[in-house]
């Protein structure tokens, strides 16, 4: 299915907002009225116009980040948390006045945003995570006051995320506990990863046996989970654990194991203590 997208600007194309970029230049994309990308140096934008969009440096155009974004309906913001306020009002003058402006800032909110902006241009603040460089991302979408769940703004934002993965709309009060779950979860997953693949190796294999095999494991069982035509799907990962757990079996010890160690409580303790570290960050601890 083709996903068509209005023209887009990207004003700073680093990890993230380069993840997207990626995404919005797919195959089955087609953004109308072209993209537009900025970067603070051009051995960072020249290698861009290679890809077919309109990039722009700083560092030898004053005025880039404004041209980029006249036109645009779309304008995601790639910068520094501390650089977004300042962009912002650099841009307020060019913008057009039905532009929907998504940040890709961690602590910069929807109300710091809007205060920037002109009263006709709504806000959207996103949280993705790391796999979005693989089109497998999760992002969290959060609508500012001047947009709703339901209208084109926030439309728009779903769209533009859904290039590298999939989305979850939540009240901008939910988007630091999404960051603990979603925006987190990678290292999660990779310190699991990790700690099996130490087993292995105490169990005598090599590590480079271990790592097929326990790479391996946890890239099918995601797809296996992910291909699972179980409903309720929240249900569908107890359902297929079960499945490879007979009674009586060994991996049914190794499970009881691992529950008995407090697994489920580690984790939620685990998401408490990231979000309480979320705030002390945001007050400027």
């Amino acid at each position: 299915m083709v996903t068509t997208l209005p023209a887009t600007a990207v004003l700073g194309a680093g990890s993230m907002g380069g993840a997207v970029l990626a995404g919005l230049l797919g195959p089955d994309v087609v953004v109308e009225g072209g993209i537009r990308v900025t970067n603070r140096t051009e051995a960072k934008a020249g290698p861009l116009r290679q890809q077919g969009v309109t990039s722009l440096a700083t560092e030898t155009d004053p005025g880039a980040n404004a041209a980029a974004v006249e036109g645009a309906r779309l304008v995601l913001i790639g910068v520094k948390p501390h650089m977004v306020v300042d962009l912002l009002a650099e841009i307020a003058p060019a913008l057009e006045p039905d532009a929907v402006v998504v940040s890709l800032a961690a602590g910069v909110t929807t109300a710091t945003m809007e205060a920037a902006l002109p009263a006709s241009v709504a806000v959207v603040r996103s949280m993705p995570n790391t796999p979005s460089h693989v089109g497998l991302g999760v992002t969290g979408l959060s609508a500012g006051s001047r947009s709703s769940d339901d209208d084109l703004a926030l439309a728009l934002a779903r769209r533009l995320f859904e290039v590298v993965g999939g989305v979850v709309v939540v009240p901008e009060s939910q988007i630091d506990a999404l960051s603990t779950i979603s925006g987190s979860g990678p290292a999660y997953v990779y310190l699991l990863v990790e700690a099996l693949q130490e087993a292995a190796v105490g169990l005598g294999f090599t590590p480079a046996q271990a790592a097929t095999m326990v790479q391996g494991t946890f890239r099918g069982a995601s797809e296996l989970l992910a291909a699972s035509d179980l409903t309720p799907a929240e249900e569908a990962p107890a359902e297929l654990r079960r499945r490879v757990t007979s009674p009586g079996g060994t991996t049914e010890r190794a499970v009881a194991v691992l529950e008995q160690g407090g697994l489920a409580d580690l984790f939620g303790r685990a998401a408490q203590a990231a979000l309480a570290r979320n705030r002390e960050i945001a007050e400027g601890r």
